[in-house]
């Protein structure tokens, strides 16, 4: 069982007319049906993230076959769209969202596209879609200040909790970005689970705070889907990442070592 790989999709906005800023991390909403009904094709078994993670710390079997649907940020497709398909099959899912996004007495207006409101999240938690943290508004993580850091993770946690009646237990890294000092954070914030990106299959031995997903976009066709969910050709798929990812990372620790230079008065 330790050596079971599992795929997290990782969505963002189902929508047929997204904007500029979210059209590459979007999927439409017949890709979305059609994806679906390739799981359902191929007898996978959809958990949520809390259910994967609670299986792994206490050594139970996970289902034939598991997979994880995963939305960050909160858009409104999700609940315009996503919901019936995932209805249809009786598919449950986990929503990440950044509380400062929603639509309600929280909005920063920071939300790159129409987002959800409160009643559509309660909705989506109502249908069986675990709700889970993505911070309030969505920084890099691991190049904010330990109290920013603090706030963000706090601040979206007693929100979800306030307006859904239960606590948070899975987070997901905004922009995929984390650090030692984040993933203890989100632990000491009392997240049991995290997800990270890293374009792989999700294993055990990466720890509940830095599980790998894969990136389902706007470009991901049926034949890459399927290639996708199989655990086929991750590495090839995703290799364009990976470079830019690096070198972006060399850039951020640049960038944040400078900050804390001027912070000291260096």
């Amino acid at each position: 069982m330790s050596d079971v790989r599992v795929p997290i999709l990782m969505y963002h906005a189902v929508a047929a007319d997204p904007n500029d800023a979210t059209r590459a991390l979007s999927v439409t909403p017949e890709a979305f049906a059609e994806q679906m009904a390739v799981l359902a094709d191929r007898r996978l078994s959809p958990v949520t993230t809390a259910e994967l993670a609670a299986c792994w710390r206490s050594g139970r079997a996970l289902p034939e076959r598991p997979v994880l649907i995963t939305f960050d940020d909160g858009y409104e497709g999700v609940h315009r769209h996503a919901l019936p398909v995932l209805a249809k099959h009786g598919f449950p899912a986990t929503l990440f969202v950044s509380t400062g996004w929603i639509r309600g007495p929280y909005d920063t207006g920071g939300g790159l596209d129409t987002m959800l409101d409160w009643d559509q999240v309660r909705a989506l938690a109502a249908a069986g879609v675990e709700i889970g943290g993505h911070s309030h508004s969505h920084p890099q993580l691991d190049q904010v200040s330990d109290a920013t850091l603090r706030f963000e993770l706090i601040h979206c946690k007693e929100i979800v909790t306030d307006q859904l009646g239960t606590v948070p237990v899975s987070f997901a890294y905004p922009y995929g970005y984390s650090s030692r000092r984040v993933r203890q954070a989100v632990r000491e914030t009392g997240y049991a689970q995290a997800l990270a990106v890293g374009n792989g299959l999700a294993r055990r031995a990466q720890g509940p705070y830095a599980l790998r997903r894969v990136t389902v976009r706007r470009s991901t066709g049926t034949a890459g889907f399927e290639r996708l969910v199989e655990g086929r050709s991750i590495a090839r798929t995703f290799a364009g990442d990976r470079a830019l990812t690096k070198g972006y990372a060399v850039v951020r620790r640049a960038r944040r070592a400078r900050r804390l230079v001027s912070r000291c008065g260096g």
